[in-house]
């Protein structure tokens, strides 16, 4: 407070402002509002910044003042918490951050990325379908000039069998949304990236029928495929130097004539056949085909991200992701840059003890355990069976994601969250630079 002029210095103090975390206060004078100044304690990340867009006035214009802070994170966090998905509800225009002096480029373009996940996850499912959220893969690619591609109809079938017996289902056709980009500075020796995106529009459980309450917010069961598609389009924003090709299978898992039953067996793209254990168990078959097609190119980092597991949250709760990983030093790639940017997650084991657990009499596989134990452990473990090829070592990361606030806080509106995207890219740039 020593730099205010004297008056708005004894007016704070006269109100008690104790620069504690969360505390915000407005300074006037004579002429009206001409600031305001906010309490950060400790807290370090960006979401000590997250108040201040619900707090300020509404279409208000500010600047951040010089001090010892993060000028990046602060910016970050202003946006991140000035989001609102509004193309349902219009509400006030929020107030305005003129880009600081020395601000990195990089914070608007992650802003961006983040919106864009969010706004697919938060997107009813009426309005957001297979056929919609292919649309916005494919506007991604087209809007940075990568290749792209879009599998559907017998080509689907034949291609991805196990994605498409759960797309079946559905009146909305199933879609794989396919494109390929490398970066300006990228070359044959670049690092190649593989994304793999479980995006189920929505999730009824199938014959193994949800309960009402778990359905209700089931129109984020494509959180894994926004997230990574934000993930991408940060990569292109920032042009890494990197080669990149992301997949995302695009269903909806519902119940008709059509759909695949409890003790089916599907034919996969890796070949192997799979008896399905429980139809709510839809996103690793989605996932298994994706992955064993990207294995088989052999990009040097794979990563696929699905909300797939609820034993993943019973073990972590809503604010970490599960990561898995067969390498070691990717892991702690990933964990070290999702500390260093307030995005965590929390490594959980490929434990090899329980893959018997996944066993089938008459199947190469069943497609979950009959144990009610370690769910996100076994989920890890079946798609790991479609990275594992003779002959080849892929380094792969899964991250089992909740994508969704449950309630409002700085920064993070409730709603949908793009969970570990800014964690992803932090690795894949140390990557790539290194």
């Amino acid at each position: 407070m020593d730099a205010l002029p004297a008056g708005q210095a004894a007016a704070l103090r006269a109100r008690g402002f104790d620069a504690a975390p969360r505390k915000i206060e407005l300074l006037t004078d004579e002429s009206g509002l001409t600031g305001a100044v906010i309490g950060l304690g400790t807290d370090g990340s960006p979401y000590a910044f997250g108040d201040l867009p619900t707090i300020l006035p509404p279409a208000s214009v500010w600047r951040f003042v010089p001090g010892d802070f993060d000028l990046d994170g602060a910016a970050l966090g202003f946006l991140l918490g000035a989001y609102a998905y509004d193309r349902l509800k219009p509400r006030k225009r929020a107030p305005a951050l003129l880009a600081p002096d020395g601000v990195d480029t990089s914070v608007i373009a992650t802003a961006e990325a983040v919106f864009l996940a969010r706004d697919l996850i938060n997107t009813p499912a009426n309005l957001l379908g297979p056929a919609e959220l292919a649309d916005a893969v494919l506007a991604a690619a087209a809007e940075f000039g990568a290749a792209s591609e879009l599998v559907t109809g017998d080509a689907l079938a034949a291609r991805y069998p196990a994605l498409a017996a759960v797309a079946a289902g559905s009146d909305r056709p199933g879609k794989v949304a396919i494109f390929s980009w490398a970066g300006s500075a990228a070359h044959d020796k670049s690092p190649f990236i593989s994304l793999c995106g479980k995006g189920v529009c929505f999730d009824t459980g199938g014959y193994d029928l949800k309960p009402s309450a778990a359905m209700l917010k089931m129109k984020k069961d494509m959180g894994g495929a926004a997230i990574l598609l934000g993930l991408a389009r940060l990569i292109m924003a920032q042009d890494l130097p990197v080669r990149l090709k992301i997949r995302v299978g695009c269903v909806e898992n519902s119940i008709s004539g059509h759909a695949m039953r409890p003790s089916d067996v599907l034919q996969t793209h890796a070949g192997k056949t799979v008896e399905v254990g429980n139809t709510d168990a839809e996103g690793r078959l989605v996932l298994c085909d994706l992955l064993s097609e990207a294995v088989a190119e052999q990009p040097a980092w794979l990563i696929d991200a699905a909300t797939l597991t609820g034993a993943a949250r019973v073990a972590l709760g809503p604010d970490l992701p599960a990561l898995f990983s067969n390498d070691d030093k990717m892991a702690a790639a990933i964990l070290d840059a999702g500390a260093s940017c307030f995005d965590p997650l929390w490594r959980l084991p490929l434990w090899p003890g329980y893959d018997t657990w996944l066993d089938s009499p008459i199947a190469d596989m069943n497609s979950v355990s009959a144990k009610p134990f370690a769910g996100a452990i076994i989920a890890a473990l079946f798609l790991q069976r479609f990275v594992a090829k003779p002959g080849l070592q892929v380094s792969w990361a899964h991250v089992d994601v909740y994508a969704w606030n449950d309630q409002s806080r700085p920064g993070r509106p409730e709603g949908g969250e793009a969970q570990s995207l800014r964690a992803l890219f932090g690795a894949i740039s140390n990557l790539a630079h290194g």
